[in-house]
This record gives C-alpha cells, structure tokens and sequence, in this order.
C-alpha cells in the first residue's frame, strides 16, 4: 500500500471514499456506527484535506484505507488519567482510520497505524493516542497487538453515537522518539 497526504482538492474524492466504506460496513458485526454526513462531517473532512492531515492508503490507483493524524482530541480526553501529562502538540491523535473492505485482510489497517507511529516519531512527538467504540473488537485488537496501552472508558460524545462509551488507547515514545515502556 502507498501512503500519501490527500492533496488540496481531494475532498470530493475523500467524501466519497468514506460514503463508500460506510457502505460497505453496513450490517457487519463490529460497525463502527459512522454515518454519512455525520461522522466523518464534511467540514470534519475538508479540515483534514485542505490541512493536510488526512492520509490516503492506495491499492494501485484506488483508494484503499484513510485516516487523519493531528492534534485534536475529544474534550473527554482532559478528564483521563494519562500515564504522562502532555500538551496537544506533543501527542498525534488517530481519526477516522477506515480500510474499505474490499480490501480487509491485507493488513492495511496496521500499516496505517505504524505509519502514525513512525510521523508521530519523526515529529518528535512523545505519544499516539486515540478513541474506539467499546465493543468494536477487531479495531481493539488491532491497537492492542500493536503496542497501544489501554489507558480508559470514558462516555463521549461524537454526532454519530451520541453519548457512548469508548475506550482510550496511548502509544508512548521517548523522548527522542523511542519507545517507552
């Protein structure tokens, strides 16, 4: 899979690409209750486009997998016992990691989240956090077998859950980026 920044002007595109992976999760055991329109949002997804954190995993010339990586979490996260207090600019949050499931089971989702790992590393970030709705098993298993911590259940709030409990996940890294125990 190649990985690259969606390009200004990409949002149609990206759109579709999440209405379809929606479709596509429709009636599956784990869905992750997005919505179209509602979660991902499309001014949640021009953000992410036109500010360049949005990443596009391709299978040849089609888009395979997505995902954002910034620095914006949900308010619940402040309420968190973190193993280590950080600000926002030193950790990356993971969103809307989607592989289309056309093309489940190739590993696309763990390359995606070591490529978070790796930019949040080459950024000299200090962790990789993120959200999944409790119950959703195989994005659980995935973070987990990747080395994320679970840190929390906490209720959130998102447009397409409403209130929900999720569970937070932590990737710690040194310092110098290395990986802390």
């Amino acid at each position: 899979m190649r990985i690259t920044k969606a390009a200004p002007g990409q949002f149609r595109e990206v759109r579709a690409f999440y209405h379809s992976l929606i479709d596509a999760l429709e009636g599956k055991p784990y869905h992750p209750m997005w919505e179209k329109d509602i979660y991902p949002a499309p001014d949640q997804l021009r953000r992410a486009v036109e500010g360049q954190t949005l990443y596009l995993g391709y299978d040849g010339d089609r888009i395979a997998a997505a995902m954002a990586l910034d620095h914006q979490s949900n308010e619940a996260y402040e309420t968190v016992s973190w193993p280590e207090r950080l600000e926002p600019q030193e950790y990356l949050v993971i969103h809307m990691l989607g592989v289309h499931g056309d093309f489940a089971g190739r590993g696309y989702a763990r390359e995606l989240v070591g490529f978070a790992v790796d930019r949040a590393r080459s950024l000299g970030m200090k962790a990789v956090r993120l959200d999944v709705l409790e119950g959703n098993l195989p994005a659980e298993r995935l973070y987990e077998g990747f080395g994320f911590s679970y840190v929390d259940t906490v209720p959130m709030f998102y447009e397409d859950t409403g209130w929900t409990a999720f569970k937070l996940y932590e990737y710690r890294l040194g310092e110098q980026g290395e990986e802390k125990p």
